[in-house]
């Protein structure tokens, strides 16, 4: 772990991680599908059809500032379903990691395994090692809010304002 964030400082420093423009609130909302941390394959079509749906990008399962994030969806969790809105959590581990992190923290919203980067890619969130730590709104299939500085143990919060600001 030490070693892995010794590396990110050091690309971050140096300019190298990967660019990507991320989505901008407007755009269509990528129809991608990627494995869940039981391996299942998730369509996030079929999941933006069923309702307004966070899609929520972090670094690493089971570090502090994720478990924050998570948990902090976690614990708005009712708040967040009576207003509709389902939630993806997408980080580049594997679906191992992804399931102990679940598992352990007793999130009640699937944890996408985007080992390859194909999500990330397709939201434009910069990954070198890991994903950038940004979250994407979608709604009626398009991004209606991002935060390309996501929050940590705030993210709840600041995701239920913003889509109370969009009716």
């Amino acid at each position: 772990m030490k070693n892995t964030l010794l590396a990110m400082s050091l690309l971050s420093i140096l300019g190298l991680t990967a660019k990507a423009d991320p989505l901008a609130v407007g755009a269509p909302a990528p129809k991608i599908s990627a494995p869940d941390q039981d391996g299942k394959i998730v369509n996030f079509a079929d999941v933006y059809a069923k309702g307004p749906t966070l899609v929520y990008f972090y670094p690493k399962a089971d570090t502090p500032g994720c478990t924050k994030q998570g948990c902090s969806l976690r614990d708005s969790w009712a708040d967040l379903q009576a207003k509709g809105i389902q939630v993806l959590g997408v980080s580049t581990d594997k679906p191992e990691s992804q399931k102990k992190f679940k598992d352990k923290f007793t999130f009640p919203f699937p944890l996408i395994a985007d080992h390859e980067k194909k999500v990330a890619e397709a939201f434009g969130v910069p990954t070198m090692i890991v994903a950038a730590r940004q979250s994407f709104l979608i709604k009626d299939g398009k991004v209606v809010w991002n935060m390309l500085k996501a929050s940590t143990a705030t993210h709840a919060a600041d995701v239920l304002k913003a889509y109370s600001e969009l009716r």
